[in-house]
C-alpha cells in the first residue's frame, strides 16, 4: 500500500472538520443517566483455566439498557493488584479465551477485556448478543440504527464500555483513580469515547483508533468497516446528510476534545483501514497530556508487538 494520505508536515497541524453537535454533552449525560437507574450488577466468578499464575474470572455486568454484557477480568495471582486496564476489541472479535489476554496481567496490573455486544463472530468468539434491533442495515455493525443516535449501535457500545470501568472500579482491590482504558482499531475508538465520557480514567492507549473524523474517513478509504457505511449510502441515496448527522455523536474527535486522561497514540502511515488523518484528527483534538507513535511503512497493524512493549513502558513510566 503506498502513501496515500496527508504529509507527516500536514498531519501534525491537521484539525477534522467535524463540529460537535450543540446538544452532544446532554445527549450523553441522559444516555449514561439512563444506564446508571439500572443496577451495575457486577458478578466476577473464579473459572480455572489451567493458568496457575493468574487468577482469571468470568464477568458479567449491566451494560446498556440493562441488558448483559460478559468479559473476562485477570490479575497475577498472589500478588496484590490495585492498578487496571480496561481492554476494549477490534472490529467484529469477542472476548474468547482468557490466555489472550495476558499482557497486562504479566505487568502486574488487572485487566478487564469487555466483550463487544453483537461480534464476536468474525476472527474471534463473542459472548454477548445485542438485544436491540434497528431498521434496514448493511452487514456488519457500522449502520445499525443509524438513522436516529437514540438507536445507533455505537450508543450501546460505548455506554458498555463506560459501565466496563464502572465494573472494574467496584473491585476492592482496584484504585479507582487507576483505571486506564485501552485497545487498538474498534477498541481505540471505544477508548476514545470512554475517556471523554468518564473523567475518571487517567490513562489511555489508543492504537490506531477507529471511528474518529467520519466526514473525513468515509469515502478516502475503500475498505471496510468504513466501506460498510459508504454501501449503505449508495442504496438510501437520500439519507446521505440524516446518516453524517448520527454519526457526528460518535466522532472520536468529540470525545478526544472532552478527555482529561493522559494519552498514548499510535499511527501507521500507510494504513487504509483508520487513515492517518483520521488518527491525527482525533489526536490533534485530545485535550490530555498526549504523545503519538507513528509507524511510517506499516498498514492497520500499526506498531504490532512493539508498540505493545511501549504502551507497557510507557504506563508503568506514568504510574
Amino acid at each position: 500500500m503506498p502513501f496515500f494520505d496527508l504529509s507527516p508536515a500536514q498531519l501534525a497541524t491537521y484539525r477534522s472538520s467535524a463540529v460537535a453537535p450543540a446538544d452532544f454533552d446532554a445527549f450523553w449525560a441522559e444516555t449514561l443517566a439512563e444506564t446508571r437507574s439500572h443496577p451495575l450488577n457486577a458478578t466476577f466468578t473464579p473459572v480455572d483455566v489451567g493458568l496457575p499464575v493468574f487468577d482469571v474470572f468470568d464477568v458479567s455486568f449491566a451494560g446498556f439498557g440493562g441488558h448483559t454484557v460478559r468479559g473476562w477480568y485477570i490479575k497475577p495471582a498472589g500478588r496484590d493488584v490495585t492498578r487496571c486496564v480496561v481492554k476494549f476489541l477490534g472490529y467484529g472479535g469477542g472476548r474468547d479465551l482468557p490466555h489472550q489476554h495476558l499482557l497486562w496481567a504479566s505487568s502486574g496490573r488487572a485487566v478487564l477485556v469487555m466483550d463487544t455486544r453483537g461480534q464476536g463472530s468474525n476472527w474471534s468468539a463473542g459472548d454477548t448478543p445485542d438485544p436491540a434491533g434497528s431498521d434496514p442495515a448493511h452487514p456488519g455493525s457500522m449502520t445499525r440504527g443509524i438513522m436516529d443516535p437514540a438507536t445507533y449501535y455505537y450508543r450501546r457500545v460505548f455506554t458498555d464500555g463506560v459501565r466496563a470501568v464502572e465494573a472494574a472500579r467496584s473491585r476492592a482491590e482496584i484504585d479507582p483513580a487507576r483505571i486506564a482504558v485501552a485497545g487498538g482499531s474498534q477498541g481505540g475508538g471505544i477508548s476514545l469515547a470512554v475517556a471523554g465520557l468518564d473523567p475518571s480514567v487517567y490513562a489511555i492507549l489508543a492504537d490506531v483508533p477507529f471511528l474518529c473524523d467520519f466526514p473525513r474517513a468515509v469515502g478516502l478509504t475503500t475498505r471496510d468497516p468504513y466501506g460498510e457505511i459508504v454501501r449503505w449510502l449508495t442504496v438510501h441515496r437520500s439519507k446521505v446528510d440524516t446518516a453524517f448527522r448520527t454519526l457526528n455523536y460518535f466522532d472520536g474527535v468529540h470525545f478526544a476534545a472532552r478527555a482529561k486522561a493522559s494519552a498514548l497514540f499510535s499511527v501507521a502511515m500507510m494504513d487504509d483501514i483508520c487513515p492517518p488523518s483520521t488518527v491525527y484528527g482525533a489526536y490533534n483534538a485530545f485535550a490530555g497530556n498526549k504523545t503519538i507513535e507513528s509507524y511510517r511503512f506499516n498498514n492497520h497493524e500499526g506498531g504490532g508487538t512493539l508498540q505493545e512493549r511501549r504502551q507497557v513502558e510507557w504506563l508503568a513510566a506514568l504510574g
